[in-house]
């Protein structure tokens, strides 16, 4: 989607930046975020009540990212991080829209696949929701970056239901990723993407399967480093607040999200129900 020469001189450091997904998965993203910016206020929307977004349309995927999107504008967030990679594949194009170039928008799949078009990677594997598998966004964006790069996708859609049931290191997981793993799919691969905020709560697990033989990518890293040179460029990094806020909206409160929450962000933040 081809956009006007930005121009974001009304926008002020000062402001938050708004970070949104179907759940908990998100939070990877915002806790790398917060480690790299750690001056900076932070809004996170978890659509809990809508997840997951992988078995949803595409069509109630934009639905959901634009509304949310709206109400992070309100908010008067600086930014929006689409941290779902669903949402991303379905509807950026229609968040970008909604936007119409007030604040940045930041994906979680173009800078990852542009990073790791330009590394040293011949044959790289993606799993991921079904929604973003059936996109194809992954393999189309790492291919018009270098065009020799093989790329497999595999949906892997019960990994998101067992994270947000909070099975982590757990049987039920660890059959899941050895079932998703062994496919044939992903037989030959050298890296792999996980092509969901949720999955690198499982990457210890996932790690343990391949030992040294496949590099995994640290997506949320990948996404919170662009960010960060996206804010620089337009200079709205915030590095005068040495106590900044993290406030959590939520569609649907979770214990699940509650917990791991707490454990990214500390017991003191806020987790207020907003139902769009």
């Amino acid at each position: 989607m081809k956009t006007k020469k930005q121009d974001y001189s009304h926008l002020s450091p000062k402001q938050p930046i708004g970070i949104f997904d179907s759940g908990v998965g998100g939070l990877t993203v915002a806790k790398e975020i917060k480690r790299l910016l750690p001056h900076e206020d932070l809004i996170y929307f978890g659509d809990t009540k809508h997840l997951p977004y992988g078995e949803k349309s595409r069509e109630a995927i934009i639905e959901y990212s634009t509304k949310i999107t709206n109400f992070l504008l309100q908010q008067n967030c600086k930014a929006i991080v689409i941290a779902c990679n669903t949402a991303t594949a379905n509807a950026l194009n229609e968040v970008m829209h909604s936007v119409e170039g007030k604040v940045p928008v930041i994906d979680v799949i173009n800078p990852v696949a542009e990073k790791v078009s330009y590394e040293i990677h011949n044959n790289v594997g993606v799993i991921a929701t079904k929604a973003t598998v059936n996109s194809g966004l992954y393999k189309k964006s790492i291919r018009k970056h270098n065009k020799w790069i093989k790329v497999d996708e595999l949906a892997t859609p019960l990994l998101v239901p067992a994270i947000e049931e909070g099975f982590k290191n757990h049987p039920i997981t660890h059959a899941i990723i050895y079932n998703y793993l062994s496919n044939s799919k992903l037989k030959n691969i050298e890296t792999l993407i996980l092509g969901c905020t949720h999955y690198p709560l499982l990457i210890d697990e996932i790690k343990q399967y391949y030992g040294n033989r496949v590099r995994v990518i640290d997506s949320p890293n990948i996404v919170a480093n662009h960010l960060k040179i996206i804010l620089d460029k337009y200079n709205l990094l915030n590095d005068q607040n040495p106590h900044p806020n993290y406030h959590f909206y939520l569609s649907d409160l979770t214990k699940n999200f509650e917990k791991i929450s707490k454990k990214f962000f500390g017991k003191t933040i806020d987790l207020e129900l907003k139902v769009l």
